[in-house]
């Protein structure tokens, strides 16, 4: 049985810290301007043998209805009605507030057990403002300091106390290898990347039909990268918000550059990233930048041109234009799918889940060796490589050696004279034989070993 537990409190107690401690990785951002974490974001958590789920909130606050700190409240409202038990974080250094006192009562009005969590309680200076807390009437205050790793042992005892018993289950060989059908119903890993006001947020929402993750015109809504599950016609995803990424010259706050530094680890854990461009001012600088960086880094790319409800003209004739358009602005990616979709409206959704379902088996692609040779000889046939420095280049066969993405090993002689511009060559070309459209393509050059080489020259 599942146990959920909501971390609460006002601004800048140390939430998010405590839940980075529980779930063991730096997963929320964490920064001493109050109101970082905006979102609610949810952890698997474990405290000894203490096994649970956990979420992460914004600071309770006040705010005037309808506006953004008011719809971070509503967030946290969500997840204290989804939790099983509560932990009440006050600051033991600042002591009590009014806010924590008012929020106290908002905690006992939810009927749910709450801890109350003093954090920040190491050294002298914690103990006063721990036993102000007594006059919150939530029970015993737990003196903690998630930074440092103290007072977890009180912790566990008050909150084993709460959990009900464990039920015993059959043992299960974790170590067994996927199937290839468990790998085919396995969640996707979907990142959502592009620059800040694109529509990122607004389209995973339409995804749940919920409003799950905050939604402004203001830019920089989205701080963490959020995860969430996402079923499609039958088919699992695990997709990620993340927040916008701007021109790294434009990057000034400490906080933005932990927001960015986010969103490329989830590009990272992707298997497909969403790049997601403004329909209104589409392929600019910074689109390309990070089209290329995702390229980089080997992962399947969908192109998502978004707020299309927007556009006057439509039809045949513009989707056309934004094909030529990736073609000619991404030539390293040449034919990545790409979507005309509004997230507001829900217009294209189902182009673009099919379409990252279709870059995802693409992605996990693999090639006999004997059509790959085959069409490697026809390549070459079609089109010998270049002479370097009047000496022929030799290339003997090429084999593939992975998938996710498709990488391939072409066996040659003289490796550091084949010139970049035949590498794309054979690259376009397998993309086209093979249909390989938009998911990169990896060829690494491996000399052969010269069965002669030990030889030594007969003297002259």
């Amino acid at each position: 049985m599942s146990f959920t537990i909501a971390i609460i409190g006002r601004p800048n107690v140390g939430k998010s810290t405590l839940f980075n401690r529980l779930v063991g990785q730096k997963l929320a951002l964490v920064d001493d301007l109050p109101g970082v974490t905006r979102d609610r974001r949810e952890g698997e958590a474990r405290l000894g043998d203490l096994e649970f789920t956990i979420i992460d909130t914004a600071g309770l606050d006040e705010g005037a209805k309808g506006s953004l700190t008011a719809r971070m409240q509503e967030q946290t409202e969500a997840a204290i009605a989804q939790a099983d038990a509560l932990f009440f974080v006050i600051d033991a250094r600042a002591g009590l507030t009014p806010n924590d006192r008012a929020f106290a009562d908002f905690a006992r009005k939810a009927n749910k057990p709450v801890l109350l969590v003093a954090n920040k309680s190491e050294g002298k200076h914690g103990d006063v403002g721990a036993m102000e807390s007594f006059a919150l009437g939530l029970g015993d205050p737990i003196q903690i300091s998630a930074e440092h790793g103290e007072g977890m042992g009180e912790l566990y005892d008050a909150l084993a106390k709460l959990m009900p018993e464990p039920v015993e289950e059959d043992e299960v060989e974790d170590d067994e290898p996927l199937t290839e059908e468990e790998a085919a119903t396995r969640p996707i890993r979907v990142a959502i990347v592009g620059r800040p006001n694109a529509g990122k947020s607004t389209l995973i929402n339409h995804l749940l039909g919920e409003e799950r993750l905050l939604t402004s015109p203001e830019a920089g809504t989205t701080r963490d990268s959020i995860a969430v599950e996402i079923n499609w016609k039958g088919r699992e995803f695990r997709v990620f918000d993340t927040a916008g990424l701007r021109r790294r010259s434009r990057i000034e706050e400490k906080l933005e550059k932990l927001s960015v530094a986010d969103a490329l680890r989830a590009v990272r854990f992707a298997e497909v990233v969403v790049m997601m461009m403004d329909s209104q001012n589409r392929f600019e600088e910074q689109d390309l930048r990070i089209t290329d960086l995702i390229e980089r880094e080997g992962r399947a790319v969908v192109l998502a041109v978004n707020k299309w409800d927007l556009m006057e003209t439509k039809g045949g004739g513009a989707i056309s234009t934004l094909r030529r358009d990736a073609d000619h602005w991404l030539p390293q990616i040449k034919g990545v799918p790409i979507v005309a979709v509004s997230g507001l409206m829900g217009e294209g959704i189902d182009r673009l889940m099919q379409a990252i379902q279709d870059a995802y088996a693409l992605w996990n692609k693999r090639v006999s060796t004997s059509a790959l040779n085959r069409w490697f000889e026809q390549a070459v046939q079609a089109n010998p490589p270049p002479a370097v420095s009047g000496r022929r280049l030799k290339l003997n066969y090429i084999t593939q050696t992975k998938a996710r993405p498709p990488s391939f090993v072409l066996f040659c002689s003289r490796a550091d004279a084949v010139p970049q511009s035949y590498l794309r060559y054979l690259i376009n070309s397998m993309r086209e034989t093979f249909e390989l459209p938009g998911t990169p393509v990896r060829i690494t050059l491996r000399e052969k070993a010269n069965p002669f080489a030990h030889k030594r020259k007969r003297p002259s």
